[in-house]
């Protein structure tokens, strides 16, 4: 498993994205997600799953210590004071003390930056979340953020796959040591499994077109990915791309498809104003 040295976090790459995921289903996938070698879950208060989520950290023998756990402040939560009751709701709602990473889920243009931020270095300073970091930030509002930040941000999560260049963000998460975390990594079953560039490579890695976007993730520096299933046999399918590698060329032609700028997620009133393509 590829580990990813954020500003002081050590990241597994590849983790369980839980978004949509609910009830008994969300316990499952979680349980068995954990017992076939994944270390990192992500949820959010949003997503009205916490609780679900760890219980299914509870269901299996991997000690807590072991797991990383990631949860996200809605972005109505996040003025000081409030992000703090947030974090502690969702703390309770997981049945743990400390999360390994909170982060911002979304920007919000009417609370200022500074508060947020400083709501996140005192959640950090009492324990109940290791790291801090960000979500949706573009490559401006990042280097604002850390700028405004007592603690180094570990991350910052964005949409992210092969359809859409996210080469300024990854400049600047560079520049500041922290890891861009890739939600969305596969983009969605169809076009982008069809590419030749996928295609090709499947065929000559005898791997699947998701197993290749993947392994595309793993392969850049300071970049990890956090794909969701509800089917639990794509948990496994999913975490065995470190057993091959793509060719220069083959990355460069995957890389090439971002020119398309085809976002999933576009969160009317809480999106900011995009990196320019």
């Amino acid at each position: 498993m590829k580990i990813l040295p954020a500003n002081g976090a050590e990241m597994p790459a590849l983790g369980l994205g839980t978004w949509q995921l609910k009830d008994d289903i969300c316990i499952d996938i979680v349980s068995k997600a954990l017992d076939v070698g994944y270390r990192h879950v992500d949820t959010a208060h949003m997503y009205g799953n916490e609780k679900e989520v760890g219980q299914g950290i509870r269901a299996v023998s991997v000690p807590r210590e072991d797991v990383f756990l990631t949860t996200k402040v809605w972005p109505t939560d996040i003025g000081d004071g409030d992000l703090q009751r947030s974090a502690e709701t969702s703390l309770s709602s997981l049945g743990t003390d400390y999360v390994d990473l909170l982060l911002i889920h979304w920007p919000n243009k009417a609370i200022p930056l500074a508060d947020s931020i400083g709501a996140l270095n005192k959640v950090r300073e009492r324990g109940l979340a290791r790291n801090i970091g960000v979500s949706n930030f573009t490559s401006t509002m990042l280097k604002e953020a850390a700028s405004l930040s007592a603690a180094p941000l570990a991350c910052n999560q964005v949409e992210y796959h092969p359809y859409l260049s996210q080469k300024a963000v990854h400049d600047m998460a560079a520049k500041l040591g922290m890891a861009v975390i890739a939600y969305c990594p596969i983009y969605k079953a169809g076009a982008l499994f069809d590419e030749k560039a996928v295609q090709e490579a499947a065929v000559a890695h005898g791997k699947t077109a998701a197993q290749i976007v993947l392994r595309w993730h793993m392969q850049q520096d300071g970049c990890g990915a956090i794909p969701r299933t509800s089917k639990p046999e794509r948990l496994a399918e999913n975490l065995a791309v470190f057993d091959f590698e793509l060719s220069d060329s083959e990355m460069a032609s995957l890389t090439a498809l971002g020119a398309n700028h085809d976002r999933l997620v576009n969160l009317s009133g809480f999106a900011p104003q995009w990196d320019a393509a």
